[in-house]
């Protein structure tokens, strides 16, 4: 199983990025997948997740109102929406695929499958 995340970088605050994350080897339908983040020096932070059907999602609080996760199961693509982009949002962007179809888990390590990531800075 490989993942390709896509769609980062350099955005002013404020703006929209929408990040893809393609899924090859298995379909998409198999897993849930996660959104992550992590800024220079902290510590990977969950940003959003949804189940394999797409129909069940989870958001951080902190990026709640402001970005959205979707899936497209038939494109095995997984999507971060972000609108009204802040400076600290800037950080490197990675998706995650889960065995357990039905988890929103926050945790990384509830996490199988990591793509590279991608970047996403915003500037002030």
């Amino acid at each position: 199983v490989q993942l390709q995340a896509s769609g980062g970088g350099l955005v002013q605050a404020g703006g929209s990025l929408r990040l893809s994350c393609a899924i090859s080897g298995r379909p998409l339908s198999s897993y849930s997948m996660g959104w992550f983040r992590q800024a220079p020096g902290k510590e990977r932070e969950f940003v959003a997740a949804n189940v394999w059907s797409g129909t069940m999602t989870s958001v951080a609080d902190i990026v709640k109102g402001r970005f959205a996760i979707s899936r497209d199961n038939a494109r095995n693509t997984v999507y971060l929406e972000m609108h009204s982009l802040k400076p600290e949002d800037t950080a490197i962007y990675y998706c995650a695929a889960s065995t357990h179809p039905y988890t929103r888990s926050p945790s990384p390590s509830d996490y199988d499958y990591w793509g590279q990531g991608t970047q996403v800075t915003v500037s002030s």
